[in-house]
């Protein structure tokens, strides 16, 4: 890699100058603002809110099978430290070689794309500023074990540039570091490997984080049975992320159709707002985790993955920070869809603070109904799927479940 330097001068970035070591302007994270309502409505851009822009991955590598990998998974720019490897790479794959020439990046055509910058002290750090950049594209290669925060404070001086911002990372596990710090990310990252495994653990993490944050098909079903039962063992899902008024798990008594179970995001008379917690049922039942699986609830713990989905069927990732199992009064509600030829059931505690959410029916509409206020014929949201299930894995075989 090439020795930092000191980047001349253009606006190709589009932004003004930020020093990365002084005192940086921070983005606010505002929880939802308290309420004395059952119900909310959810903001109008809280979905917005959820999408990002895809990350940039480019790889460097000298194995063919690094290289195959990369472009099965949709990778194809690649960084060449010999242009006659990019141009033998190139007759056999449809790729995007890049060359490098000391502390710059060139294209086939010989046209200066990206510049490279070490980094490896707080005043080799302060050169990577927007306005000493004289491509679109840089490259960080972060030495001297520091990589978060000089990380952050590159995310936060490069905030609103047109450029890209990429940092090398030479292992999966350490390439993830990058596209979340500061929440936002850089742009994207340099993998710097020879091990395929590498390549595989990468996308798989960027299958997880659903960058495109695409939506899951909600449907409306009618509530036609609400009866308070006995005593069952509840579980509390505590995430390590805020939840927002619309937002919950998916959760149901049968795999064939879930129930989006509303946060604790709520502040009422009588309890203050916990918008990281969601009061989801007792352990038989399924929650939908990620990579299109269920888990029971009773299997969830700290580090395991589960997704947040909204009103609207956008979904992101988030991360159990703990659960808790007491044993509690529960109450059942049965719903049928639309089409009235399938039942979906759950079971919840029964409790003021336990919600179900609600379609999105306009300004006067409700977010989510306590189950303590449902009634037969009121509307929820279900995330209708196949029935059967064989270790949490969906599968096409005759089942009943009742």
């Amino acid at each position: 890699m090439a020795s930092s330097s000191s980047l001349g001068s253009a606006k190709a970035l589009g932004c003004s100058h930020a020093s990365l070591l002084a005192p940086q302007t921070q983005r606010t994270v505002v929880a939802p603002a308290p309420s004395r309502r059952s119900s909310v409505r959810m903001r109008p851009s809280a979905a917005a809110e959820l999408a990002e822009p895809k990350k940039t991955v480019w790889v460097w590598t000298e194995s063919r099978q690094v290289m195959t990998a990369a472009v099965e998974r949709g990778w194809s720019t690649f960084l060449f430290g010999s242009k006659d490897l990019g141009k033998d790479w190139s007759s056999t794959a449809r790729i995007n070689p890049l060359f490098i020439d000391g502390p710059e990046i060139f294209n086939g055509e010989n046209q200066k794309v990206a510049v490279i910058s070490q980094v490896s002290s707080p005043s080799e750090l302060d050169l990577v500023q927007p306005d000493n950049a004289e491509a679109e594209n840089i490259v960080i290669d972060f030495r001297g074990g520091w990589q978060v925060i000089p990380a952050e404070n590159i995310v936060a001086a490069f905030q609103g540039c047109k450029g890209t911002v990429l940092a090398v990372s030479t292992n999966s596990t350490e390439a993830q570091v990058f596209p979340e710090a500061l929440e936002q990310g850089l742009d994207g990252v340099v993998l710097k490997v020879d091990e395929m495994d590498d390549i595989i653990k990468l996308k798989d993490y960027f299958d997880r984080r659903n960058e495109a944050k695409s939506q899951l098909p909600l449907t409306k079903a009618t509530v036609s049975k609400v009866e308070v039962v006995g005593m069952g063992d509840r579980v509390c899902v505590y995430l390590c992320s805020i939840m927002r008024p619309g937002e919950g798990l998916l959760v149901g008594s049968y795999a064939r159709g879930m129930f989006l179970v509303h946060s604790e995001c709520l502040e009422t008379n009588y309890i203050a707002s916990r918008p990281f917690r969601v009061n989801a049922g007792p352990v038989h039942e399924y929650v939908i985790v990620t990579g299109g699986k269920t888990s029971y609830l009773s299997e969830l713990g700290s580090g395991k993955e589960v997704i947040v989905v909204d009103q609207n069927g956008l979904w992101r990732t988030a991360i159990v920070g703990r659960v808790k199992i007491e044993s509690r009064p529960l109450i059942l509600v049965e719903a049928k869809d639309n089409s009235g030829d399938d039942t979906y059931s759950i079971f919840l505690q029964n409790a003021e603070t336990v919600a179900l959410i609600t379609p999105d029916t306009g300004s006067g509409g409700r977010t989510a109904i306590p189950v303590t206020s449902l009634k037969v014929g009121d509307e929820v949201l279900v995330r209708k799927q196949g029935g059967a299930r064989h270790t949490v894995i969906e599968i096409q075989e005759f089942i009943v479940e009742k």
